[in-house]
């Protein structure tokens, strides 16, 4: 069931001259309110600062584009920090780029409705306010002085100061619940017990709305007035978990054959059958070829995989991108069973070349390095840690471009995940620190790249074969050269950082790595090797101490035999 609301809206001069309140509402199409909300806001020019019209305003405008320009995998809270941050910046720029803007800045305070939650923002001293089973409740706390003379001094505002510090809350929906945000032009004058009166008095927002703001100026008010209004009707789902309650009701289709249809799909091939997934070759009504993902049938009630499996489609579906197949929507309707579709791409994984005995060359290595680091740093943009990264599941085109698979493992940084597996991903390409119980991070894919890069030009793994449960150490890695002595110092050294064991000595980012293979011979990286001192676990003092003791004998067998 969809988010349902209604909104009403009153904004009043008052006795100003002008309206220096900003109300904004964003009520998206059905897919968008559900993975991005809908977003409401009242901002308020800081009174007696020229361009307080124009702070409040521009603020909700950007604030209100910029948010749905953020990636769909990062949560409401983490886009509106973004988008704040960058509000603040504008409005300090305009009032240093204008003498007549000098000091212009806006309080905030909006609600981002989505699912079954609401997020809240706020700075400043307007106000948001919830009506619920009667009772009402202040969600914010107004950033002004607490000395009694100067409670109109704000500490806090849009444009006020180099860094914004936001207020941010969030918390479960109900039906039938009314949040109101008001100006002080609006709040000050009526007090709590009126603000009460009038939400309780009408069902419809825009009454309630229009009964705020006309009472705050019949009781004196001396502000702008401005009110925002909004009911719910239905509550609907969180965009992952509604995504994810579907494996309740999809049943796991039941293994397929060259020639079966479900769905509209017909089986033109078995692409991979493994253990927990199945992939199939298919062909839609039109004639279209398509990759079909889903689960062994064995797996039917096995509520982890299903969401895994939905998971990696809600994840798949957010990456729109060359680096990555597209998921094909399908609505309810069109799906009876539990699985979902993506872009088939003519062509082959690395492990599948290397198997069929493929000789990949050196050039054609750092071509490979750029593109999956070009990949792996749009995923790591949109906060995705691949945690699988491999030969298996990178695909190089018919087209010659490079493709990331698999989602399955992934985990978004920063959205709640369905339980995870523990140590997800491949052994021999697993970074040191997640065998010792860390999280898998940018650093872990970041080894995982670059083992896959060892890997394509030697055969080999830098640190030696890892089977499953077992318990590796590590010690230096075994340079390229020793397999390879054409592959060039630079290429070498760029591998070698990457698949370094300490964490600090690698590549910080993709694009730090990405940068450094394209430039490769002409700005070359150096590594730094660990002295064997390190290497023994010995510090300097004891190898000066063993020397010592062995000469002291030398000396003493030297004194008898005289």
């Amino acid at each position: 069931m969809p988010l349902k609301f209604e909104i009403g809206q009153s904004s009043q001069i008052g006795p100003r001259k002008r309206n220096e309140d900003y109300i904004g509402v964003v009520t998206p199409n059905k897919d968008q309110l559900k993975i991005k909300g809908a977003l409401l806001a009242v901002a308020d020019g800081v009174s007696g600062n020229e361009g307080g019209a124009e702070a409040s305003e521009m603020t909700v405008r950007s604030v209100s584009a910029d948010y749905y320009a953020t990636p769909d995998t990062w949560e409401p809270h983490a886009a509106l920090d973004k988008v704040l941050t960058a509000a603040n910046r504008w409005v300090l720029a305009q009032a240093s780029a204008n003498r007549d803007l000098a000091g212009m800045a806006a309080t905030l305070s909006l609600i981002v409705l989505r699912g079954q939650r609401y997020y809240l923002a706020h700075v400043g001293d307007t106000r948001i306010y919830l009506l619920r089973n009667k009772s009402l409740k202040q969600l914010t706390v107004d950033h002004v002085w607490d000395n009694p003379e100067m409670r109109h001094v704000l500490k806090r505002a849009v444009g006020l100061d180099n860094h914004l510090s936001v207020d941010y809350a969030d918390g479960l929906l109900e039906t039938s619940d009314v949040f109101a945000i008001m100006s002080d032009g609006v709040w000050e004058p009526l007090g709590e017990e009126a603000i009460h009166r009038a939400m309780m008095l009408y069902d419809s927002p825009q009454m309630v709305a229009d009964e705020l703001t006309k009472n705050a100026l019949a009781k004196g008010g001396q502000d702008n007035a401005s009110a925002l209004v909004v009911r719910v009707q239905d509550i609907g789902e969180d965009s992952l978990s509604d995504v994810l309650a579907d494996a309740q009701s999809l049943p796991v289709p039941p293994k397929l054959k060259v020639g079966d249809v479900l769905d509209g799909f017909e089986v033109q091939e078995v692409l991979h059958d493994s253990r927990a997934t199945l992939l199939y070759k298919v062909r839609s009504q039109n004639g279209q070829l398509f990759v079909l993902k889903t689960l062994q049938p064995v797996l039917a009630e096995d509520k982890q995989s299903c969401q895994a499996l939905l998971n990696e489609e809600w994840l798949t579906k957010r990456v729109v991108s060359q680096a990555m197949p597209q998921i094909l929507p399908l609505g309810p309707a069109q799906r009876k069973y539990l699985y979902f579709v993506m872009t088939w791409h003519e062509g082959a994984t690395l492990q599948q070349r290397i198997d069929s005995g493929h000789h990949f060359t050196v050039n054609g290595v750092a071509k490979i390095g750029v593109d999956m680091m070009r990949g792996l740093s749009m995923l790591h943009r949109l906060n995705i840690v691949h945690r699988d990264i491999k030969p298996a599941n990178i695909h190089i085109g018919s087209d010659q471009r490079l493709r990331i698979l698999d989602l399955g493992v992934a985990l978004n940084t920063m959205t709640d995940m369905p339980e995870e597996m523990e140590n997800p991903g491949t052994p021999s390409f697993m970074a040191p620190e997640l065998f010792a119980g860390g999280t898998a991070n940018i650093a872990t894919d970041i080894y995982a790249a670059g083992v896959t890069l060892y890997y394509l030009l030697t055969r080999k793994y830098p640190y030696g074969e890892i089977e499953p449960f077992q318990t590796p150490r590590f010690g230096e890695p075994t340079r390229p050269t020793r397999y390879r002595p054409e592959i060039p110092s630079w290429l070498e050294n760029i591998v070698l950082k990457a698949v370094a064991h300490d964490v600090d000595k690698r590549f910080e980012t993709a694009d730090e790595m990405l940068l450094a293979l394209e430039h490769g011979e002409f700005k070359p990286i150096a590594v730094q090797r660990t002295p064997l001192i390190a290497r023994a676990r010995l510090v300097k003092w004891q190898w000066i101490a063993i020397f010592s003791m062995l000469l002291n004998f030398l000396l003493i067998y030297l004194l008898l035999v005289s």
